[in-house]
């Protein structure tokens, strides 16, 4: 089977194959042999991005789209056939028609190892197709085990009680080792035949979610995308699972992550925000997190169907001879239409108690009406899926002899697709009743089959269907009628409204469920994802990659070519060969982590900055948006320290200098508005406080709940720009604050002012070393790459802004946390002291792999 994981070299990995298309885009870069694990090369920073129209699509699902036969004697190899059912077949069609596609995936068939080489050399040469062979023990723990009977069922917000002991349960160890074990097989397939730097990685459904930090791993820059086709649960549900941040992370190594409706990237993005401590926003109309210096773009999708192929099935003869018969079949009656996978969630045995309840409640319908419900196989096995097989059909033979007449036709799958058609085809009404689903296609199908129905040639095309508010495709199908499927007098009176419901209405109906079907199809769904997916890899060239963490810990870093981690030896030089030196430094997540129970200073920080600012040199200045009286207390022992509160609203150049404030008027009758405001969300926000400064006020909420905080923080910014538009100051939204600052302060300003005041003293800055983590901070590093191009500066003046923590900045330069902070001041407090080393400099990579 060809290899692309050495990037076309010479491109005789697929001279002799018969997929070799002379017309598709070969990278014409080898990439250079990495000196650093996880680190790209800075030449790869400078090759243009290919066409997306000659671009690789490598699409990833549990199965291959094959129909597979045992082998036939004299035989070895099975028998193969592409299923054109399969999502990953329809969705080409939305695809560009010149990429081309590779499809990565399981056989439904267990292959001996000495012909799997053979079966993937068969595979690929005639369906582009690479067969992952898992053994199949392993897939039974990680398909059946893991994925079935623990994560399936709580993505769609079942809890995992034992019913025997009646307490939780948590999945044995081997389950997850398993689900692990295979998610890293699919991952060495896929970068078998992938070229990261161009091909573009779609990964589907919740059997994968951990593919995406195995292929991230090891291959940092790689354009990958994933889609969940189930539903995704709240935070309170998901967050029962042992494993949950693992697969957190996972999806959030991918560039684009997938749902088919708001509420499933709603609870996403709480989980992300309560397990994880991540913020989202939206940006021109896209969801997106950011994650260690990636944009992790949440896209929002339903998944839709190919509608040309009912049409041309229900063309077929063998279709309309089946309708035909069916006609015949149910003449005189209603047909109601149910078709299910028989599972514990589609709520079969609730739509024949429905069934049931209609009978007696409207005796007129008895032997008028026949509900036909096909029940196609169980994905998985075991106890409880046979106990429901048999409940079901107990169910049904207890209703039918009630009634005397078959009032339920249950019919066990599987059914073939044409036969399927030809059921809709002659339904009056499809129910669709599943107690939660992720999306569920059966009702655009119904429709497009009733679209083209032979059943109805020459008639006005009607259709009424009767869907659970719980499944994906609820909120798209508008002329339904919804209904809560534990409802069973609910369910019995939506099907008696679909049965006695106008004509005219039903077609109405009918039209408005085929518009949005024809026009979001499964060919939009996947032109849409795969154009957002081009979109969220756009940025891949411009940006540097860091790999951290260990096992499905691991995150990738992106910054931009120019942003490096900061260190003592990289500024040493500099610092001591400089006379004036100007260093500004916040305190609150930067000299002191946050959050902290005790916002007092270390000893070890009195020390450092006391060693800095007792150096004649130096000017040390804490640029804070704290209090003045917080700070003089706690830097009562820093003699020769300045100091900038509230945002450089007042400012000391030592401890026994006198205060000054900023030139604006102290007029702070704003403050009689602002204040009633933020008690007012106080009140009402449990957590949240408000902190009272001289110039400024400050409503916190890091101690609320993070999804209401955030939401009463974005209603209490609105609420104070619109009652303070006319008054002079600031509303601005921080790290867990919402603050009212009046015009014209900021920790920018407080850099302008400090080295103009250097520069009137004859002691223009040739040292700036600026460190801050906050948005806030932001403004000093703006504000001092500015000054670089200040002409009173001297035309040498070394400027260092640092941020803390590997996020997008306007600093050029990062340190870890509030440690690395000190290590470095601690450095700098001793560097003029030493002699220059004589030594190469060797830069630190802690915490890479």
């Amino acid at each position: 089977m060809p290899s692309r994981s050495s990037a076309n070299l010479l491109d005789l990995a697929e001279s002799n194959s018969d997929y070799a298309d002379p017309t598709r885009h070969h990278s014409p870069r080898l990439p250079r042999v990495l000196t650093l694990p996880n680190v790209l090369p800075d030449d790869s920073l400078d090759s243009p991005p290919p066409s997306p129209s000659l671009t690789r699509r490598i699409l990833v699902n549990h199965r291959l789209p094959l129909r597979v036969s045992p082998p036939v004697p004299p035989s070895r190899l099975p028998s193969f056939s592409l299923d054109p059912d399969s999502l990953s077949i329809l969705l080409l069609s939305g695809l560009p028609e010149s990429c081309p596609v590779i499809h990565v995936g399981t056989i439904p068939l267990f292959v001996s190892p000495d012909l799997q080489d053979e079966v993937a050399d068969l595979l690929f040469t005639r369906f582009h197709c690479v067969p992952v062979f898992v053994s199949p023990e392993i897939h039974s723990l990680f398909y059946h085990s893991f994925c079935k009977r623990h994560l399936w069922p709580l993505l769609h917000s079942q809890l995992p009680l034992a019913g025997s002991a009646g307490g939780a349960t948590p999945f044995p160890p081997n389950l997850w080792r398993a689900f692990v074990s295979a998610n890293k097989l699919f991952a060495d397939k896929v970068l078998e035949v992938a070229n990261p730097d161009d091909d573009l990685v779609w990964a589907h459904d919740y059997h994968l979610m951990a593919l995406p930090t195995f292929l991230r791993r090891r291959s940092p820059r790689i354009k990958l995308g994933f889609f969940l086709h189930s539903p995704f649960p709240s935070s309170e549900i998901f967050k029962t699972l042992p494993a949950r941040e693992e697969l957190l992370r996972a999806l959030l190594n991918a560039d684009l992550v997938g749902f088919h409706t708001f509420d499933y990237a709603r609870h996403f993005l709480s989980c992300c925000s309560r397990l994880l401590g991540l913020d989202y926003a939206s940006n021109r109309g896209h969801l997106a997190i950011e994650y260690y210096g990636r944009t992790v773009t949440v896209k929002i999708v339903p998944t839709g169907i190919h509608v040309g192929r009912p049409h041309s099935i229900a063309e077929a003869s063998g279709t309309k001879s089946k309708a035909s018969e069916l006609v015949a079949r149910y003449a005189g009656k209603i047909v109601l239409l149910g078709i299910d996978d028989m599972d514990l969630l589609k709520g079969i045995g609730l739509k024949f108690l429905a069934m049931e309840r209609l009978l007696e409640d409207h005796p007129a319908l008895c032997r008028k009406v026949v509900f036909v419900q096909i029940a196609n196989p169980a994905r998985s096995h075991g106890t409880d899926m046979q106990r429901v097989q048999d409940e079901t059909h107990s169910l049904a033979a207890r209703i039918n002899a009630r009634f005397g007449y078959d009032a339920i036709v249950l019919i066990d799958g599987p059914v073939p697709t044409p036969e399927k058609v030809a059921y809709y085809a002659i339904a009056e009404c499809c129910v669709v009743n599943c107690i939660r689903d992720g999306l569920n296609l059966v009702p655009y199908k119904y429709t497009a089959c009733r679209q083209w129905s032979p059943a109805l040639e020459g008639k006005p095309k009607k259709s009424v269907i009767v869907v659970s508010e719980f499944i994906g495709c609820s909120p798209s199908l508008s002329g339904a009628i919804r209904v809560n499927p534990w409802n069973v007098d609910d369910v019995a009176e939506a099907m008696n409204l679909a049965i006695t419901m106008p004509e005219a209405e039903k077609q109405l109906r009918h039209e408005k469920h085929y518009k949005y079907v024809s026009s979001h199809d499964v060919a939009y769904w996947a032109r849409s994802f795969d154009q957002d997916l081009q979109r969220a890899c756009k940025d891949h060239y411009l940006k540097r990659c860091w790999g951290i963490g260990f096992g499905l810990s691991f995150r990738v870093v992106a910054l931009g070519p120019n942003f490096r981690r900061l260190s003592v030896e990289h500024i040493a030089s500099a610092y001591r060969r400089t006379s004036s030196r100007l260093i500004l430094l916040d305190y609150d997540g930067t000299m002191m982590p946050q959050p902290s129970i005790s916002n007092t200073p270390s000893d070890e920080v009195i020390s450092v900055l006391n060693g800095l600012s007792a150096d004649p040199k130096n000017v040390v200045f804490v640029v804070s948006g704290r209090g003045k009286d917080s700070l003089s207390k706690w830097f009562a022992s820093c003699e020769k320290l300045g100091i900038s509160a509230e945002h450089g609203y007042f400012t000391r150049w030592s401890r026994d200098s006198p205060w000054e404030s900023c030139m604006i008027p102290a007029d702070f009758d704003w403050k009689k508005i602002a204040e009633p405001v933020m008690r007012l969300y106080t009140e009402a926000t449990d957590g949240s406080y408000i902190e009272h400064k001289e110039s400024a006020l400050v409503w916190h909420h890091q101690d609320a709940d993070p999804d209401f905080g955030s939401c009463q923080a974005k209603e209490l910014l609105d609420h104070l720009e619109n009652v303070l538009a006319n008054e002079p100051v600031v509303v601005k939204r921080g790290q867990h604050i919402v603050e009212v600052n009046p015009q014209g302060i900021s920790k920018g300003i407080v850099v302008q002012n400090l080295i103009s005041t250097m520069l009137n003293r004859g002691k223009p800055p040739d040292f700036v070393l600026c460190i801050g983590d906050d948005r806030s901070d932001e403004d000093m590093f703006e504000s001092i790459m500015s000054s670089v191009k200040n002409p009173s500066l001297p035309a040498t003046a070394e400027v260092f802004a640092c941020t803390v923590g590997k996020k997008p900045s306007k600093a050029k330069y990062y340190l870890d946390d509030t440690v690395d902070v000190i290590k470095l001041l601690q450095g700098l407090a001793t560097a003029s002291t030493q002699p220059p080393r004589s030594a190469p400099l060797q830069v630190s990579f802690e915490g890479l792999l």
